[in-house]
């Protein structure tokens, strides 16, 4: 089988043969030398980690599940991209909201409704596939047509905004878990603010450990808070099989989860556009199979127990930093994250994380994906003298924000679906050709 890179480029084979090259800016097809493709390979794993291992834990999932199938998610897009599209998929924060207001989660411990999300995600997964196939087919016009930047940003605010209430919980349990929520959040922010060279890139996961060490101390050596139990971390065998869960179906939290797929449809083609832009080639020939393969790797996921994935702009700001973008990057940064699936020690430490640590790292997660939105409407300079636009931005917001839940019989729509629905119906209402002649 062949490929085209462009128009000025020979037929080759599916995938590429990776050039050595020593220095400069490294191509999708290029590589470094192995023992440097190792070291920037591990520098990808550290990069996607902090947000891979956060998202299962907010869902009350499995760590270790979840780092396995980043890494056979990755393969999986690695392989149906041809190995021409540097990318790692990790866990998917726009799940979060839904998979909570789906299972009940309570916010700590094992979630005792996994299996019904799960279905959910399968749910999400099959839809993003029927969209990417679309796109296979009829290019991807009618998507950017559907979701414009103005309705794109105002569905990525409502998801940061509908989960500020399970942050600002996670905290408050007491004074203590208050003030090590609040240091764990000063701690992201100086080290994205003032850490040196690429631990600059690294604030979640630099935090995370701030907040824990901080935890430590205060609780288990002065005795302020409860103390950190290690005992199911000593008895956590180093190597033994992830608990696989398998998912169920239930039309409600299908119903509620699977809306998700427009989130990721929209997210995965801002990524693919930043990595074409940064590699000064265009992917878009690739983009529905990357968008394919997004959706198959979520499904896969899903059905052993993982969260759904997405592309990562962790990685993509590595990349930005080194210049560095073989794909083989990629291929290793996977295998070690199904290595680290397998490691029980590995998943119990991560289980080991206190309360007010991860709540902590909630506000500036949640917080950042709804400024995220501010990113998107300046990047695209959404004009909101447009009523059209500003209009259809205050309604999500306030939906999203205020959980505005919609009920159909045995099916309920939350706050999520509510302001995705939402904006992409009122804004093609508001830019209807019958609105504007009426204007």
């Amino acid at each position: 089988m062949t490929t085209t890179m462009g128009s000025d480029e020979q037929p080759q084979s599916y995938f590429p043969r990776w050039k050595f090259k020593a220095s400069g800016v490294i191509m999708p097809e290029e590589r470094l030398s192995w023992g440097q493709t190792v070291v920037s390979g591990l520098q990808h794993c550290v990069a996607m980690s902090g947000s891979t291992i956060i998202a299962p834990l907010l869902m009350g999932f499995d760590p270790n599940v979840a780092v396995l199938f980043s890494g056979i998610g990755t393969l999986i897009f690695f392989v149906i991209v041809a190995g021409r599209v540097p990318s790692y998929l990790g866990s998917s924060f726009a799940f979060i909201a839904v998979v909570i207001a789906a299972t009940g989660y309570a916010g700590q411990g094992p979630n005792p409704n996994l299996s019904v999300a799960l279905g959910g995600i399968v749910g999400a997964g099959v839809l993003y596939g029927v969209i990417a196939l679309i796109v296979m087919w009829s290019g991807v016009g009618w998507v950017e047509r559907l979701m414009p930047p103005a309705v794109t940003g105002a569905v990525v605010a409502a998801i940061g905004l509908n989960l500020a209430p399970v942050a600002v919980k996670a905290v408050s349990v007491n004074a203590f878990d208050t003030w090590i929520g609040l240091a764990t959040v000063l701690i992201i922010g100086v080290v994205a603010v003032a850490a040196p060279g690429l631990w600059r890139r690294l604030p979640i996961i630099l935090g995370a450990i701030g907040g824990y060490l901080l935890y430590l101390l205060f609780a288990n050596g002065l005795g302020f808070g409860k103390p950190i139990d290690f005992a199911q971390l000593a008895a956590a065998p180093w190597l033994g099989m992830p608990s696989f869960t398998t998912p169920t179906f239930h039309a409600d939290a299908i119903f509620l989860i699977a809306p998700v797929a427009v989130i990721l449809v929209a997210e995965n083609l801002g990524h693919i556009k930043a990595v074409g832009a940064m590699t000064g080639r265009s992917l878009d020939g690739y983009l529905g199979r990357a968008l394919f393969a997004d959706s198959l790797a979520t499904i896969v996921a899903a059905c052993g127990g993982g969260t759904g994935v997405t592309t990562y702009a962790e990685n993509i700001g590595v990349m930005a930093a080194t210049k560095v973008y073989s794909t083989l990057l990629f291929a290793f940064a996977a295998t070690v994250s199904i290595l680290l699936g397998f490691s029980p020690k590995f998943g119990a430490l991560i289980l080991s994380i206190p309360g007010p640590v991860i709540g902590g790292l909630s506000i500036v997660l949640f917080g950042l994906i709804a400024a995220m939105a501010g990113r998107i409407w300046v990047e695209n300079k959404v004009d909101f003298a447009n009523p059209a636009n500003l209009i259809t931005v205050a309604v999500a917001l306030t939906a999203g924000a205020g959980d505005l839940t919609f009920k159909f019989g045995a099916f309920t729509i939350g706050g999520i679906g509510t302001a995705t629905f939402g904006a992409i119906i009122l804004y093609q209402i508001l830019t209807s050709p019958l609105a504007r002649r009426a204007g």
